[in-house]
């Protein structure tokens, strides 16, 4: 069983970073990244990385994301900065592992203006 837990969400001011860490239950995954989701929206893509280790960023977080991956700590980041009240949202961690879809239980980002 696969198993994500997210920490890193909470409350920070426009302009300001935060960190999202991913912890995997050590699992062989093909891909991994972040997806959010305000209320009443659709879930969008944020960041993704391979196993090979390319990146894909949404156009709207590009050169203020970065994720990147620690295959010691089976960990995968997501660096924010720059943050912007629009980037509010709760923040999924995704992980494709043997052509199944697994999901984290969310955190919380919020940036105030």
């Amino acid at each position: 069983q696969v198993q994500l837990v997210e920490s890193g969400g909470g409350l920070v001011q426009a302009g300001g970073s935060l960190r999202l860490s991913c912890a995997h239950s050590g699992s062989i995954f093909s891909i991994m990244g972040w997806y959010r989701q305000a209320p009443g929206k659709q879930r969008e893509l944020v960041a993704t990385i391979t196993r090979g280790g390319v990146t894909n960023y949404a156009d709207s977080v590009k050169g203020r994301f970065t994720i990147s991956r620690d295959n010691a700590k089976n960990t995968v980041y997501l660096q924010m900065s720059s943050l912007k009240p629009e980037d509010t949202n709760v923040y999924y961690c995704y992980a494709r592992v043997s052509y199944s879809n697994y999901w984290g239980q969310g955190t919380q980002v919020t940036v105030s203006s």
